[in-house]
């Protein structure tokens, strides 16, 4: 069973139009959300956790249209964290913990505990004089407590130190060591994605500009560094985004359309992601 099938899915607002994405994120794997803000991440995952109602297409997750009541039957399966961690700010993370226990049937009190003290939050400090990176650590750690097949997590690592963020990376990357259990993770940090993901969906404004396993877009994409009579003589349908410089021309290309003696080289996610976003454009 796939964790999520997303199939033509669609929202229109006043100024911001999500057109007709479509991917899937297979159990027991880890899909990475990039875009520029505004792209429509939050959007995206307002529509699959149900939350705000699609203009077009549909979300299913774990087998459940989300729009359907059956999705509210599965609530204990999914944690979530969003790019705003909701909690009452005159509760303490232990008195958050006694909430959450009345919440999900399956709360583990001593792994939310653990998670607490790997994560260095103060048991008794009110929310309200938390940071946001502390917030977020808070809410990571209550979605992590319940024994969920699903996480879906908005910007878990906005706000935090790289220190911080590495070690939440580990947590996702320890999480998914279970064949049943999968992660969608939105971020505009590349370099977070490219060291934990399996799947890169891209959403450009509104649009989902590549969706692909992340290993293969970096074996089929490359990093030409060409002069501009070289970068001429490359195919046109090879091209995916151009960038000239004082000197010479970087490209980002399709390496199997790209004759051999054209040097090329691996690129980084964060290239690639770059490129797509420019297109053509001089």
């Amino acid at each position: 069973m796939n964790a999520i099938e997303v199939r033509n899915l669609g929202k229109v607002y006043p100024g911001f139009e999500l057109r007709n994405v479509k991917f899937t994120l297979p159990e027991g794997a880890i899909l990475g959300l990039v875009g520029e803000n505004g792209a429509g991440k939050s959007t995206l995952i307002r529509l699959i956790m149900g939350a705000s109602a699609p203009s077009s297409g549909e979300a299913r997750v774990l087998g459940a249209d989300a729009r359907s009541p059956e999705f509210t039957k599965i609530k204990d399966d999914i944690g979530v964290v969003l790019d705003e961690a909701h909690f009452p700010t005159s509760l303490n993370a232990r008195q958050i913990g006694r909430v959450m226990a009345d919440t999900y049937s399956r709360w583990d009190a001593g792994a939310y505990g653990e998670y607490l003290k790997r994560l260095e939050l103060p048991e008794k400090k009110p929310v309200k004089d938390f940071s946001r990176g502390m917030r977020m650590k808070l809410a990571l750690a209550a979605a992590l407590s319940h024994d969920a097949k699903l996480l879906v997590l908005d910007e878990p690592t906005g706000g935090l130190d790289p220190m911080v963020r590495d070690e939440i990376l580990d947590i996702l990357e320890d999480f998914t060591r279970r064949e049943d259990r999968s992660v969608l993770i939105s971020s505009h940090i590349v370099s977070d994605l490219e060291k934990l993901c399996d799947y890169v969906a891209f959403l450009h404004k509104g649009e989902l500009l590549l969706c692909q396993e992340k290993d293969r877009i970096l074996e089929d994409y490359a990093m030409a560094r060409v002069t501009e009579a070289e970068f001429e003589s490359l195919p046109e349908e090879a091209v995916r985004g151009v960038r000239r410089g004082k000197y010479g021309v970087e490209a980002l290309v399709e390496r199997r359309l790209v004759n051999s003696a054209v040097t090329l080289e691996r690129p980084s996610l964060e290239d690639v992601i770059v490129f797509f976003a420019r297109g053509n454009r001089e």
